[in-house]
């Protein structure tokens, strides 16, 4: 197993961030609550430790506070932000209360230019700060390395201990230098190696998988997303025909995409994989259903009901394999107290439990951008492996009011032309997520002679990087034409396009 550099999170949006960082530099990353017994951190060996930042004072009631022992690890420390406050706190330095806070950009001086962390760097540099307390004394033994307007202790360190503290975040694209900061800390400071590889976590993974499922069988649930055909194809490797893939067509997926699901596993890459047409049974199940809640619900429970009928066939399935990724399964922390919650929304609605069956979450450890990369490597083409993000749900969702045959059709060939044009455009990579929204309107347009009572679709394309936020996408106002005559032209029963131009937030990605 490669080195490891733990990340303790104390509630930050940025955490995550943090460990994708040092993913890049080739070193393994973990996330764990702050308060992770020693024994659990002593038990990882790690190399380093990194706090995050988070929301709250170190003073607040319920604040999230570590042990103080996880300074008497032997290991280098860099606290960012709230952990640049709590190591003063915990080791007896002031921190209290600032009227003047920092959030967004900033600007530090760095004024001992012989400190580790910052060699190599400007002497003057922009920084992205969020805090409102500062400190007002190191503790002992510390030396002040850089300061900002408002906080003339933006940084400190203590080399004999190797801990370091920076009131600013080196994660965020915005700390002009952040990168070569976190490369100081890794590879200067923790003395890691830069070794994690992609190819080594496959064979190990591929050993595992050997080893846990010996002779027995194990099924998957192939959505045709990436992260379930990743995961599918991991352990399809490992153990070839003793999986079984079933893939399920809810009559809400894109248009052909049962057919490219099929073509692309089972006859292009060899993988055993069973296809169930449900398409009537979902909407019969949707008929009469607007409310987007128990559109959702009817859609999961009658997934799992068409899952557990084709499983059950399968004689001695005894694993599920399920795409978990890395940040669904990061034990998410509470920031008004120190409960821990941990993200269940990508299990298969509870079937392993209800059908005896052990998981397989063969890419639980890494990050979307790793499984696609991942994906490349086991012969997934590169189309695909990038493909814009699609909700559980499908088109159920992007359909508002009543979801049937007639309607969903009307949506897979404007969704097309949507897709088909972007990509044209050279601009599919460039946007996070694009598609189209048919909506429970119709308005009159004239179409010939004759003037006509149709459909209404909207268009929506945003750009983010981490879809808790995003911004609408500024389309070249050229394509918005050529979507929306393409659209009006080839898809009966739409008469007009509307371009969606709300951010996240206060609206949200996906309409419903």
């Amino acid at each position: 197993m490669s080195e490891t550099v733990l990340v303790l999170d104390f509630g930050s949006q940025y955490t995550q961030l943090i460990a994708r960082r040092i993913r890049e530099q080739r070193v393994y990353s973990v996330v764990l609550p702050f308060d992770s017994t020693i024994d659990k951190l002593r038990a990882l060996n790690p190399k380093a430790i990194i706090f995050s930042g988070g929301p709250q004072s170190v003073y607040a009631e319920a604040a999230p506070i570590c042990s103080k022992d996880v300074f008497d690890l032997g290991v280098p420390i860099l606290g960012i932000c709230y952990g640049m406050q709590l190591t003063a706190y915990l080791l007896d330095g002031n921190v209290e209360a600032s009227s003047e806070r920092e959030y967004g950009r900033a600007e530090i001086d760095v004024t001992a230019h012989d400190s580790p962390l910052f060699a190599g760097t400007p002497a003057h540099q922009r920084v992205w700060a969020s805090h409102g307390d500062k400190i007002l004394r190191a503790p002992s033994g510390f030396r002040t390395t850089a300061s900002s307007a408002n906080a003339p202790i933006a940084a400190f360190e203590n080399t004999d201990r190797q801990c370091y503290g920076i009131q600013f975040h080196p994660e965020v694209t915005h700390s002009e230098a952040g990168t070569a900061i976190l490369r100081n800390f890794l590879f200067d400071i923790a003395h890691c190696t830069p070794s994690w590889d992609l190819g080594d976590y496959r064979k190990r993974k591929v050993e595992e998988i050997r080893a846990t499922v010996g002779n027995r069988n194990v099924i998957a649930a192939v959505s045709g997303g990436v992260d379930s055909s990743v995961a599918a194809l991991l352990v399809a490797e490992a153990i070839g025909d003793q999986l079984t893939a079933i893939f399920v067509d809810n009559g809400v997926l894109r248009k052909n995409e049962a057919t490219q699901v099929m073509s692309r596993l089972s006859e292009g890459l060899g993988m055993h994989i069973i296809a169930v047409d449900g398409r009537q049974r979902f909407y019969g199940k949707l008929a009469g259903i607007e409310d987007p809640e128990t559109k959702r619900k009817k859609i999961g429970n009658e997934f799992i009901a068409i899952f557990e009928e084709e499983a059950k066939r399968i004689a001695g399935a005894e694993f599920l394999v399920q795409g978990t990724l890395y940040p669904d399964v990061i034990e998410s922390v509470s920031i008004k107290g120190p409960s821990a919650v941990i993200k269940t929304h990508h299990n298969v609605g509870g079937l392993p439990e209800k059908m005896g069956l052990k998981l397989i979450e063969p890419v639980r450890e890494l990050f979307k951008d790793e499984v696609r990369q991942l994906g490349i490597e086991l012969g997934l083409e590169e189309e695909f492996v990038w493909r814009h993000p699609f909700p559980g749900p499908g088109l159920a969702v992007r359909i508002l009011g009543e979801v049937n045959a007639e309607r969903v059709a009307i949506l897979q060939n404007a969704d097309e032309i949507v897709i088909d044009e972007i990509r044209r455009a050279g601009l599919y990579r460039e946007i996070a997520q694009a598609f189209a929204v048919l909506l429970p309107v119709r308005s009159v347009g004239v179409m010939g002679d004759e003037r006509t009572y149709e459909n209404v679709v909207a268009v929506r394309a945003v750009s983010t990087t981490d879809f808790m936020t995003a911004d609408w996408y500024r389309m070249p106002h050229d394509l918005l034409d050529h979507i929306s005559r393409r659209i009006v032209n080839e898809v009966r029963g739409i008469n007009r396009v509307v371009y969606d131009i709300s951010s996240k937030p206060p609206s949200t990605i996906e309409w419903e």
